[in-house]
């Protein structure tokens, strides 16, 4: 029996649904870029440890180089054309902006997908591996250059715009604390 080379797939992105003919070896990130024109989400290392091409799966970010396009099927993938709200930016865009949290660039869409799922992270008060006490009587974690620089850890910014980008997931992580406040 032969095997499938190519599968038509449905995929959710954005809040659009596009049917797609793939070759099932096809990642998510290729998908995205070669196959849908969203070329916000970069292609860096290629072998997920860069974060560049970081999007957001169902709400958690995800490396979508290491993501098949087949296997996202039915699931919502928001990258970072999808990240505003219309013409107003997501507040983690602002305070990159606020706070200069880019230099060249490359790395910024998958620094603010990354960030936008540590704040939720942050809103559900889940622990990380720097969280001092997980015990749920000691509360949420608490939003610092610590535990934000352990939940970004996995995008890497080859300008060295680290304090800036804490400065700006910080603002932005505050901020949501005052909305839900």
């Amino acid at each position: 029996m032969a095997s499938t080379k190519s599968t038509t797939i449905s995929l959710r992105v954005n809040d659009e649904t596009h049917s797609l003919t793939v070759d099932n070896r096809t990642t998510l990130l290729d998908a995205l870029r070669e196959r849908l024109d969203l070329t916000g989400t970069k292609k860096g290392c290629d072998q997920g440890q860069c974060g560049a091409c970081t999007v957001l799966l169902d709400g958690r970010r995800a490396n979508s180089c290491l993501q098949l396009a087949v296997a996202v099927e039915g699931r919502e993938v928001t990258t970072i054309e999808g990240v505003a709200d219309g013409e107003r930016l997501h507040p983690v865009q602002q305070a990159f902006l606020d706070f200069d949290g880019y230099q060249c660039g490359y790395c910024t869409s998958g620094q603010i997908c990354s960030a936008v799922a540590v704040i939720e992270e942050f809103a559900a008060d889940w622990p990380s591996a720097v969280t001092a006490d997980v015990r749920p009587e000691a509360g949420p974690p608490e939003v610092g250059d610590e535990e934000i620089r352990e939940r970004m850890s996995g995008n890497l910014c080859r300008c060295g715009a680290y304090v800036s980008i804490v400065r700006a997931v910080t603002e932005a992580a505050e901020a949501a604390k005052q909305v839900t406040a």
